[in-house]
C-alpha cells in the first residue's frame, strides 16, 4: 500500500508542529511560552537586530501576546530553560539537560584538538585560573577577566579566558546565568541548572532513541537525514540504525512535493496517517518570520515543502545580493508568499520598509496589501517603534 501525503496536508502538518496554526493572539502565560519552546523544541539565538532579536521574533511570530519578560524569568530566574547548541546556538528547555551531557562528552573529547589548532599550543593556559575565578567569585562576563593588552580580533582571537569560558560552556561545566546586552555571563552549571535536570543520567541507547523520537515527533513526517540534523546530536548513520530498528512503530509516506517530480520517501509514526484530521489549518494572516526561524532552518525541506528558496546574504557582498543584508520571508495562511527588507530606526522610531518582493503568482491585491500592512504595525509596536514608513520604491 502506497501512503502518499499531498503536498497542501504536508504543509499543514508541518506548520502545526512548528506552532504556526494555533491562534496567534490567544493569551500566552509563562507557562505557556515553556510549553510552546517544549514543542518547537528549540528556539535559535542570535544578536543581530535589524528589526527584533531572532528569538523574541520568532517567539511574537507565533503568538502576538508574547512577553520577553516571561522568556527572560524563564531562562534567569526558573531554571526552566537553558542556552546551548543544536545546529546553532539556541534556548532549549532544561528538561533536555540530561540528553545534553552526551554532547558535552563529545565535545569534550574533539574540542581540544580542534581548539588547538585554531588557537596553537598552550590555549588551554588560562583553563584552571578562569574556573576557579567563576567557582569562587559568582557569574561573570567575558570582559570581566579580559588579558592585559589583549586585542579582540572576533571569535578567531578570544582572549585565553574567553576562550575558557567558551571551553567550559561547550562542554557543560559552565552555563549562562543571563545576558547583559547580549553578551553572555557565565556561570557554574551547577548553579544555574536545576539539580532535577542536571544530575540524571540516561544510557547512549537512551539518548539515542530521544533524539530521534524527539526529532521525528516534531517533524511530523521525515527522512532519516533529517532525524539526524533536527537536533544535531546523533550521526545521519544513527537515525538510520533507529529508523531500522524501529520499523514496527514507523511507517513510510511519500511526501508529494511543490516543485513537482518524484514524491519523497520519508518516516512517520504508524498513527500519523489516521492523525491526519487533528491538524488544524494556518491562519490566514500574513506573518512575518525571523531568517532564523525554526520552519525554514532547514532550506532544503522549505523548497520541497513551499517551493520557496530562501538564503541569508548576511555574509554575501552587497552588489552580489540578489534581494538584501537580511530579508524576512513572509507566511499567509500555509504558503510563503514572499519576502520584505526593513529595519527598525529607533532614533526615528520607524519601521522603515525598503522593498518587498512577492513570489510569483502572487498578486499585490488591496486585501493582501492590508494583511501585510496589519501585520507590519503589530511588529513595529513589538519592536518598540512608533509607526511603519514605507520608503520610496519599496514595491518594486
Amino acid at each position: 500500500m502506497t501512503n502518499l501525503l499531498s503536498n497542501s496536508d504536508a504543509r499543514r502538518v508541518f506548520l502545526a508542529k512548528q506552532g504556526l496554526s494555533a491562534p496567534p493572539n490567544r493569551a500566552l502565560t509563562k507557562a505557556g511560552l515553556l510549553q510552546l519552546i517544549h514543542e518547537l523544541g528549540f528556539v535559535q539565538v542570535d544578536s543581530i537586530q535589524t528589526v527584533e532579536r531572532a528569538h523574541h521574533q520568532i517567539l511574537f511570530s507565533r503568538n502576538q501576546t508574547y512577553r520577553r519578560e516571561h522568556l527572560t524569568a524563564l531562562l534567569e530566574k526558573d531554571g526552566a530553560l537553558f542556552e546551548h547548541w543544536t545546529h546553532d546556538a539556541s534556548i532549549l528547555p532544561s528538561a533536555f539537560f540530561v540528553y545534553w551531557k552526551h554532547k558535552f562528552r563529545h565535545q569534550e573529547q574533539v574540542i581540544v584538538e580542534r581548539w588547538r589548532k585554531w588557537r596553537g599550543e598552550g590555549f588551554e593556559a588560562a583553563f584552571a585560573e578562569t574556573y576557579e575565578r567563576v567557582e569562587r567569585d559568582g557569574a561573570i562576563l567575558a570582559r570581566d577577566i579580559k588579558a592585559d593588552g589583549h586585542v579582540s580580533g572576533g571569535w578567531w582571537n578570544w582572549h585565553p579566558n574567553k576562550t575558557a569560558l567558551e571551553y567550559f560552556w561547550h562542554t557543560g561545566k559552565f552555563a549562562i546565568a543571563g545576558r547583559s546586552n547580549f553578551q553572555k555571563i557565565y556561570d557554574l552549571a551547577e548553579r544555574v541548572i536545576p539539580a532535577e535536570f542536571r544530575e540524571p543520567e540516561v544510557s547512549r541507547e537512551e539518548f539515542v532513541d530521544w533524539a530521534c523520537r524527539s526529532a521525528l515527533t516534531r517533524l511530523g513526517f521525515a527522512t532519516h537525514g533529517e532525524i539526524s540534523a533536527f537536533w544535531n546530536l546523533v550521526s545521519p548513520d544513527e537515525a538510520k540504525v533507529w529508523v531500522s530498528a524501529h520499523r514496527d512503530e514507523l511507517i513510510e509516506v511519500l511526501i508529494e512535493s511543490a516543485l513537482g517530480g518524484k514524491a519523497r520517501p520519508s518516516w512517520a509514526f504508524a498513527d500519523f496517517l489516521s492523525t491526519l484530521d487533528d491538524y488544524p489549518g494556518a491562519p490566514p494572516r500574513i506573518r512575518v518570520l525571523s531568517p532564523f526561524d525554526p520552519m525554514i532552518r532547514d532550506r532544503n525541506r522549505t523548497e520541497r515543502l513551499f517551493g520557496f528558496l530562501y538564503r541569508i546574504e548576511i555574509f554575501v557582498p552587497e552588489p552580489k545580493r540578489e534581494y538584501g543584508y537580511y530579508v524576512f520571508p513572509l507566511l499567509e495562511g500555509d504558503r510563503l508568499i514572499g519576502r520584505i527588507d526593513m529595519k527598525a530606526d529607533r532614533k526615528k522610531s520607524t519601521l522603515d520598509v525598503k522593498r518587498l518582493w512577492l513570489e510569483p503568482g502572487v498578486k499585490p491585491s488591496a486585501g493582501r496589501l492590508e494583511r501585510l500592512e496589519a501585520e507590519l504595525e503589530r511588529l513595529a509596536r513589538f519592536a518598540g517603534v512608533e509607526k511603519v514608513v514605507f520608503l520610496e520604491g519599496w514595491r518594486g
